[in-house]
């Protein structure tokens, strides 16, 4: 199950085609949100976690998001861990129903780490450490970050695995566009300006919320800069920059580990934050699955 931040509730809809086709899976790896999907579903907790972000919204998505800049990244994701233990529950990767391989990178040598046992929740939060966004995790004297800067689709993992059959979902298709217009505000009212920050993503709307406390003059200039600025604002280059890195990767790492069967889910016009977008995801996931399940079956 690849990376791709809020696409990856796609997974789920995969999931739901898979079963409905009758195809059983025997273990599953996952990188980034694909180890949070892959990780619950190797759990038996899939049903949970669907009926839950069907739920999000703008509200309980900020809730998650407890900045704690300036650190080594601007989400600290302790109320991540907190959220998907309370549903998943305490465990260890061994002893998941299905073997599970979550898939992180090691910030200080750049190798791939494959954790398929100890704690499923540090797991699953190492794996979803998004470089900037999320504070890395310490684990046995390493620190480890998201998955998908070294295996964003990790075929290889599967097969280390003993997969002999693989299932991928590539989550990167059309993901970095070849040009994208910024969109430029003309003047408007204060009651305009209003409604246009309280539409900003996610991330912003915690980051306001955090700089609450600031001096008027600290606060005006960020906002400012935030609703002004011509250039990209910082969220922008990070998530632009992660979405080349990881189409790049993709590509390269999929030409030379082919999967049996790959699925590409056609969600680049969901953006990092907008997990509110659940129904979506799923539905596309499902659609592209189930068409190339069916492709599958008129070749064989």
């Amino acid at each position: 199950m690849g990376s791709g931040s809020a696409r990856g509730w796609a997974h789920i809809g995969v999931i739901r085609a898979l079963a409905k086709a009758g195809i059983s899976v025997d273990c599953v790896a996952g990188a980034s949100i694909g180890a949070l999907v892959g990780a619950t579903y190797a759990a038996g907790k899939i049903d949970t976690l669907e009926n839950i972000i069907l739920q999000l919204d703008w509200k309980r998505i900020a809730f998650l998001f407890d900045v704690v800049f300036p650190k080594s990244g601007l989400i600290d994701g302790k109320k991540v861990s907190d959220f998907v233990r309370s549903h998943v529950q305490e465990k260890l990767i061994e002893e998941l129903p299905l073997p599970f391989c979550a898939v992180c990178t090691d910030l200080g040598t750049g190798c791939e780490v494959m954790l398929r046992d100890g704690d499923l929740i540090e797991a699953i939060r190492a794996s979803i450490s998004v470089p900037g966004i999320f504070t890395p995790v310490r684990r046995n004297g390493t620190i480890l970050v998201d998955g998908g800067l070294v295996n964003p689709v990790p075929v290889s993992v599967a097969r280390q695995m003993g997969a002999d059959f693989v299932i991928a979902v590539d989550l990167s298709r059309n993901k970095v566009k070849k040009k994208r217009k910024r969109k430029s505000h003309a003047p408007s009212s204060e009651e305009g300006t209003r409604r246009r920050i309280a539409k900003e993503s996610t991330i912003l709307k915690a980051l306001n919320k955090a700089v609450a406390v600031a001096d008027a003059h600290t606060l005006s200039r960020l906002r400012q800069w935030v609703n002004s600025d011509p250039l990209p604002n910082i969220f922008e280059v990070l998530e632009a920059s992660i979405n080349i890195m990881e189409v790049q990767i993709t590509a390269a790492r999929l030409k030379t580990e082919p999967p049996d069967l790959l699925i590409q889910p056609n969600l680049g016009h969901i953006r990092f934050p907008e997990f509110h977008r659940a129904r979506e995801a799923i539905d596309e996931g499902y659609q592209e699955a189930k068409a190339q399940i069916e492709l599958m079956g008129k070749r064989l």
